[in-house]
């Protein structure tokens, strides 16, 4: 009978210890979603490169020399 018991707390225990670490995942979750839409929110600053060109070496665009 003692066993019962013993394998009643664990039982217990561990369903309590899953239920705790739901709750914080959750709130990791909503804290990282909060902090996602701050990221989209700020504002970028653009800059004109005016007109590019490919650079066939490079692989890369880079603003016309014209």
């Amino acid at each position: 009978m003692p066993q019962l018991v013993v394998l009643a707390a664990i039982g217990a225990g561990l369903y309590a210890g899953s239920r705790l670490l739901s709750f914080i995942a959750g709130q990791m979750q909503e804290r990282a979603e909060v902090q996602a839409g701050e990221n989209r929110d700020s504002v970028v600053a653009t800059k004109d490169l005016g007109q590019l060109e490919y650079d066939p070496a490079t692989g890369f665009y880079r603003p016309s020399k014209h």
